[in-house]
């Protein structure tokens, strides 16, 4: 059903509450999962991609860690730059068949919409998305 699943996250609560639903569908489907932060690019971070953050491989090795407590391996992958834009053009080089991802509801606002990056992937993803409230 879904060989490639892609679960971008970052430090919010939104993204370690969506883990364990994502565990589910990753043993449901017998998946391979594939994890991405992507570090907002600002001035210091354009110059580095992959970013150098502390932050995130500490990000990325604690959900490492927890998959595979789940009994899952993981590929995990950092970038650098607009986190919607990253999302879509990773999901679309690895050929995902499913983005999966946290949201914080920044979206259920009109003034908040053009903020949401889970929206923001909704209308760009090449593959379905599934955003866990």
């Amino acid at each position: 059903m879904f060989k490639t699943i892609l679960f971008p996250i970052d430090q919010s609560r939104a993204s370690q509450d969506a883990a364990e639903k994502v565990s589910e569908i990753v043993k449901f489907c017998n998946s391979r999962l594939v994890i991405l932060s992507v570090q907002a690019e600002t001035e210091t971070t354009a110059q580095s991609n992959p970013p150098d953050s502390p932050a995130i491989d500490q990000l990325l090795h604690n959900a490492k860690i927890a998959f595979s407590d789940w009994g899952i391996t993981v590929d995990t992958v950092k970038q650098a730059g607009r986190p919607a834009f990253c999302i879509c053009d990773f999901a679309d080089e690895i050929d995902a068949d499913l983005i999966v991802m946290g949201c914080r509801g920044v979206g259920l606002t009109e003034e908040g919409a053009a903020e949401s990056v889970s929206n923001r992937v909704i209308n760009l993803a090449p593959c379905p998305v599934m955003v866990i409230p």
